[in-house]
């Protein structure tokens, strides 16, 4: 199981080498994730885009060069296009967002003819390492879906739980995140929360022990559990932690970041491979790291 984003890596180097393609590849942070993951041999990488401005990062940063093809392409649709094409086609076996729109890269990956839908549903999920808490945590969905009803939240869930399942968890357990513990016919999420526990208990969604509705202090802290006269398998134990909607999954994932601290690493899932996709705030690190993860999970 893993219990640190720099395993995602070590587990990565250890399993077949995947070729990803970029696209829009001219951004810095993303150019120098994607050279330190060919220089560890986790993959080998096609850049797609404006093939001047990648090589002028390339070499104003003095960037690793071997094992990577550029295609050029200026226009970020079409880059994006051709990128998803390059697995559509065999010649890589996962994609990463560079500089473009989240929609515009969906939009590719979407596309009925010839993009990589596989499912009716795409979720993001984010696995944050917080120094305080023991494990690392999975977020979801912060990303993509604004206010998922109670079906897309069981295919979120799904995602999740096979995101958890690549990294050696073999039965994660979730919470289903509200503002307080009770169901209250007022408060949606209470609802639906519920549904879900209830569904899990009856075997509806395997694979996983979901609990709900839970608050956040709950979820991450027995001691908060304790005080609240709540006995839960998952809380102070939780693994993945699933939010009403994309405001409160947005809002925690940068508290995580900004104020505790937390290393990250984020992926789509729901298409026939991973989609990294991360913050353009967010680090190398943290995009090297992504890079990882849609590796071990594609």
């Amino acid at each position: 199981m893993v219990k640190k984003l720099v395993e995602l890596v070590d587990i990565a180097k250890e399993k077949s080498k995947k070729v990803l393609s970029v696209a829009v590849a001219q951004d810095e942070e993303v150019l120098k994730a994607v050279t330190e993951a060919v220089k560890l041999g986790i993959i080998d990488a096609i850049l797609v885009g404006d093939k001047k401005s990648i090589v002028d990062i390339l070499e104003r940063e003095n960037l690793h060069k071997n094992n990577i093809e550029i295609v050029n392409e200026k226009d970020p649709s079409k880059a994006a296009a051709a990128a998803v094409k390059l697995v559509s086609e065999g010649k890589a076996q996962f994609i990463m967002k560079g500089m473009l729109k989240t929609a515009e890269m969906l939009k590719a990956v979407l596309n009925k003819e010839t993009g990589l839908r596989k499912s009716k549903l795409l979720s993001h999920v984010m696995i944050y390492e917080v120094p305080a808490y023991h494990k690392l945590l999975f977020l979801t969905d912060g990303g993509m879906l604004t206010y998922p009803n109670l079906e897309e939240k069981i295919g979120i869930i799904k995602n999740a739980v096979f995101v958890a399942n690549r990294l050696g968890i073999t039965l994660p357990k979730v919470a289903a995140i509200s503002a307080v513990e009770v169901v209250n016919a007022h408060m949606q999420s209470t609802l639906d929360a519920a549904v879900l526990a209830q569904m899990n208990k009856r075997g509806q969604i395997g694979g996983c022990i979901v609990d709900g509705p839970l608050a956040l202090d709950v979820a991450v802290s027995k001691t908060s559990a304790e005080h609240k006269k709540i006995t839960s398998e998952v809380a102070g134990d939780v693994d993945i932690l699933l939010v009403p909607n994309i405001e409160a999954g947005n809002l925690l994932g940068k508290s995580m970041t900004y104020f505790a601290g937390a290393e990250n690493a984020g992926i789509i899932v729901g298409a026939k491979c991973p989609v990294v996709l991360v913050s353009r705030t967010n680090s190398a690190m943290s995009k090297l790291y992504s890079i990882a993860l849609g590796s071990v999970v594609s």
